[in-house]
């Protein structure tokens, strides 16, 4: 078969998800993401077997489009694609690199909101700093200082998926930097990762918690699974 160029590629998938647009569903999925981006009405289950029947089709994204392609995608208006860049690179994070860290900056950055940011940032960040912890420093330890709270709250969740290779030191110190902000999201994302580490060390994390003036949205949160267990403060 043909190598599949990049322009045949993107003009594919800009056809495939306008082509399935389903108006019905658009205006509840702008709504439940409070208008910040339109949709095509493409709902998740629906849009993740379009592109994976597309890359069947097509075969996967290159490597070296990847860049250029999510590039695309990211600035084309509906959401749907915004997902659909994400899932490029996912093909490939396997192999990614730090010298990847700076695009995945950009991409926190731009078109920003939970469920990009979300999965960025533990998917990929994450990813990439399992194998090349070095960057931590030049990364994550730089956005917890940030003025942009979502590079704030990827640093708090890049170690989301680690379990028992949480730096759990790293974790309690950013949440340390930012447990006074006013941020719902980072409030939220305090607790979430504490929530999600106290399934691997639930004594450490309630020591923490214990110890810690947090917001009480994150200690809500942080509590959750320990409760379960029985566990109280």
């Amino acid at each position: 078969m043909e190598a599949t160029t990049l322009e045949i590629y993107q003009n594919g998938l800009i056809d495939l998800f306008r082509s399935n647009a389903n108006e019905s569903n658009r205006k509840p999925m702008e709504d439940y993401m409070r208008n910040h981006f339109s949709f095509l009405g493409i709902k998740s289950p629906e849009r993740k077997e379009l592109v994976k029947g597309f890359f069947v089709e097509h075969g996967k994204p290159e490597r070296e489009w990847v860049k250029p392609l999510v590039t695309f995608l990211y600035a084309q208006p509906e959401r749907e694609f915004h997902y659909a860049a994400l899932a490029v690179i996912d093909v490939h994070i396997k192999k990614l690199d730090a010298e990847w860290l700076s695009f995945l900056e950009k991409l926190v950055t731009t078109n920003s909101w939970w469920d990009t940011v979300d999965h960025i940032a533990p998917h990929h960040v994450g990813a990439i700093l399992l194998r090349e912890k070095s960057s931590i420093v030049d990364f994550p330890d730089r956005w917890i200082e940030s003025d942009n709270f979502w590079l704030q709250r990827s640093a708090i969740l890049f170690q989301l998926k680690y379990k028992e290779k949480t730096d759990s030191q790293k974790l309690f110190s950013y949440i340390e930097a930012t447990k006074g902000a006013k941020e719902f999201f980072i409030q939220k994302a305090i607790g979430w990762a504490l929530r999600e580490y106290s399934k691997t060390a639930p004594d450490e994390v309630l020591t923490f918690i214990k110890s810690t003036d947090l917001a009480p949205l994150s200690r809500r949160e942080g509590l959750k699974h320990l409760a379960r267990r029985g566990l109280a403060v």
